[in-house]
């Protein structure tokens, strides 16, 4: 095998073992992302943390994972995909370990942190790799496809995660996972190509500045950073919270709610990688397709919030299928500069959806511990602080509205 081949050239054998190695390490970051939503009642009842103590720790993998997304970008066009991945799986493994063994909340953010870090070329190293050899069309079937096993990881940290914790316990499961990402660097290492010599050059062309400036990226990184980002946080984190403290479930409950959630997510993401080539082959521009696709998920989130209570995991799982539309901004954004500089530009947009999801995860913890100061019922607040976030997500679609005009 070899790294240098154009996509037409690659064998489909090939180009599915590289996507299989890539992801197993995106499964497993998957899982890590989200496993807080599912462990957030343990934390709580073991280690008395609060709302914002639980957003700060879920946002922790975030920062970390935001903290590398611009140095990424260069090691990804100057090193290749398969020799970051590498290194950086490695503080993963460390991550999990110090984890398992943290004595109290903030050595645990400080660990998660290193685990946000450590896995933050999970996705991005993958899709430069898919711009590099794969076809137009098979790169955005790729994409779709990495975001589904992504929901497979999420899908693993409710239910399973769940029936392990008896048997393991939270500590327990954090030293199995670092096993498994050792495994995942192993695979990596034996399957995936290695990195051609000319990605050490890292190619002229545009640096940060430019890929800041270019009009689709500024057009879509509200919708990033509010939108996607916010998807990303109530799928991770606040989507547990809201069926235990407002729909009043148990956490047992909560964790089947959160499995159909992920299971649901899983199965768009299968259909967005068997539609999008042939919308690629027909000339769909992807601001048109988020554009007449993404106002449905902009109604619903206000119905929930209205409802309250009465809005379970079937509510949220339509809405978080609804904001899927959004995830064509990825690869749209890596397609729009050449091969050379796909990393900066991908690590540059994903810098802005996960600091989103930091901003959204912690911010809504907050609001809610103040609302909550203010003597308003916790029903009320978490009402309070999703409508916020609504606003936030209704502006930045306008912003891309008018920016597209």
């Amino acid at each position: 095998m070899s790294a240098a081949l154009p996509g037409p050239a690659l064998r489909p054998s090939t180009a599915a073992v590289i996507f299989a190695a890539f992801a197993f390490a995106y499964f497993l970051s998957a899982l890590l992302r989200a496993v807080t939503a599912t462990l957030a009642p343990v934390f709580s009842s073991e280690l008395g943390l609060r709302a914002a103590d639980l957003g700060l720790l879920a946002g922790a993998y975030f920062f970390g994972f935001a903290l590398l997304q611009l140095p990424l970008g260069h090691a990804l066009d100057r090193f290749g995909p398969r020799r970051t991945l590498l290194a950086l799986l490695a503080l993963a493994v460390l991550g999990c370990a110090a984890f398992a063994m943290a004595p109290g909340l903030a050595a645990l953010v400080l660990a998660r942190a290193l685990i946000g870090a450590g896995v933050s070329a999970c996705l991005m190293a993958p899709l430069t790799c898919f711009r590099r050899l794969y076809t137009e069309p098979t790169q955005l079937r790729a994409n779709s496809w990495m975001l589904m096993t992504g929901s497979l990881g999420m899908l693993a940290s409710t239910l399973p995660v769940q029936w392990l914790l008896p048997q393991l316990g939270w500590r327990g499961l954090f030293w199995a996972l670092a096993g498994m990402l050792a495994m995942a660097m192993l695979l990596v290492a034996w399957l995936v190509p290695r990195d051609p010599a000319t990605a050490a050059r890292g190619g002229p062309g545009p640096g940060y500045a430019e890929v800041l400036r270019h009009p689709l990226f500024r057009s879509l990184a509200p919708l990033g950073f509010f939108v996607y980002g916010g998807l990303i946080a109530v799928q991770s984190l606040w989507a547990g919270p809201w069926l235990t403290r407002v729909a009043g479930w148990s956490a047992e409950h909560a964790a089947q709610g959160l499995f159909g959630i992920n299971l649901a997510m899983l199965l768009a993401f299968f259909c967005w990688g068997a539609v999008m080539p042939r919308l690629a082959r027909r000339g769909v521009a992807v601001p048109r397709l988020i554009a007449w696709g993404l106002w449905p998920s902009l109604l619903l989130l206000p119905v929930i919030v209205a409802v309250g209570p009465g809005a379970g995991a079937a509510s949220w799982a339509l809405w978080c299928v609804a904001c899927t539309f959004v995830s064509v901004s990825q690869p749209a954004v890596g397609a729009a500069f050449p091969a050379a500089q796909a990393g900066r530009a991908l690590s540059a947009f994903n810098l802005v959806i996960f600091a989103g999801v930091f901003a959204v995860q912690w911010g809504i913890g907050l609001l809610i511990d103040a609302l909550r100061a203010l003597a308003l019922p916790e029903v009320q607040a978490f009402q309070v602080a999703f409508g916020v976030f609504w606003l936030c997500s209704l502006a930045s679609y306008a912003w891309f509205l008018r920016a597209r005009r």
